[in-house]
């Protein structure tokens, strides 16, 4: 996505339509139940969010327990942050999207696409870089290449004299 869409769509359109449904809804049940409305769901969000966050770092620490990487647990814990940060901005659209990232499937299956996309994305990059091979995605043509030999020279290491005075040394 280009940095200008997302810019628009983060900071711009985001906040008018969290805004246009806030006045809607207040208009329907009234200003005050509309502010107590969104101070429950980001409490009960959070406390969600929470209590999850629990279970996915006992997960991290049961997989680092039997010598596994916590990739996946990892990645639930950045989405888990993301859905509090969600749960935590005024606006019923927001928090919609925050609970639903709590569900476990859902939020399984969305770092699944995620994990898909960009091992996709750095498929093509690398196939696309200047190498047939797709090893060096970051070369290109016009650098200056230089070729050379080297000899790889072991130098002695110099001895530092053992001074009586050294407390460190002496063994005392």
């Amino acid at each position: 996505m280009r940095p200008i869409i997302l810019f628009l769509l983060l900071f711009v359109i985001t906040p008018l339509t969290e805004l246009y449904v806030l006045i809607a809804v207040g208009a329907k049940i009234g200003a005050l139940s509309t502010i107590l409305l969104t101070l429950l769901t980001a409490t009960v969000g959070i406390l969600l969010v929470r209590t999850q966050g629990l279970v996915t770092a006992l997960q991290a620490n049961a997989a680092m327990g039997r010598g596994e990487i916590p990739a996946v647990a990892m990645l639930e814990g950045v989405v888990l942050v993301l859905c509090g940060v969600l749960l935590l901005l005024p606006g019923f659209i927001t928090d919609t999207i925050g609970f639903l990232l709590l569900i476990p499937a859902l939020r399984y299956r969305v770092l699944l696409y995620m994990l898909q996309s960009a091992a996709v994305t750095a498929h093509a990059h690398a196939h696309n870089s200047s190498d047939p091979d797709g090893f060096s995605a970051n070369y290109h043509n016009d650098e200056e290449v230089v070729e050379g030999e080297y000899e790889e020279v072991s130098r002695p290491k110099p001895s530092i004299p053992h001074t009586p005075s050294d407390p460190y040394k002496s063994g005392k």
